[in-house]
């Protein structure tokens, strides 16, 4: 999953550092926080991907021994489908609506670019992070399939 994300992440780095990607804004300096703010939500992002690893292995159903006061115990079932599903729908909201905004429907509207190359490049980063809603709900689903005995 992290790789699923990885593109999306790459390509917002850039941004931190007033790199416009070909995109056609107003000119205005960033503020000082920028940089922290756009590296933060990249790593947060791959954390968030990292954590769907545990639905399809062993420390999604029992808590690492180093995990402090919970290492070694059982994870309920629950406690990771609930969220995973809820996250798979909020990044469905999300993100599934992107072609909306490439092709102007509904209301929807893409950043500007300034020539038809930045527009591939930014579309073949960001595509992929439309799946990650729809995986995390085949794994909750496949995650709820496996434990539902237990």
């Amino acid at each position: 999953m992290p790789f699923v994300v990885l593109p999306h992440c790459l390509w917002r780095l850039p941004f931190a550092f007033d790199f416009t990607m070909g995109t056609v804004q107003p000119a205005g300096p960033l503020p000082w926080w920028a940089p922290g703010y756009v590296l933060g939500l990249s790593l947060l992002t791959e954390g968030l991907a990292l954590l769907c690893t545990g639905l399809v292995s062993g420390w999604g159903e029992v808590v690492p021994v180093w995990v402090p006061l919970i290492g070694g115990r059982r994870v309920a079932p629950l406690a990771a489908i609930i969220p995973a599903t809820l996250g798979g729908l909020g990044l469905v909201a999300l993100w599934d609506s992107m072609p909306l905004a490439w092709f102007g429907l509904l209301g929807f509207h893409e950043v500007a670019f300034g020539n038809g190359w930045w527009m591939v490049l930014a579309r073949v980063c960001i595509s992929p992070v439309m799946l990650w809603g729809p995986i995390v709900l085949a794994l909750a689903y496949a995650y709820y399939r496996r434990r539902r005995a237990v």
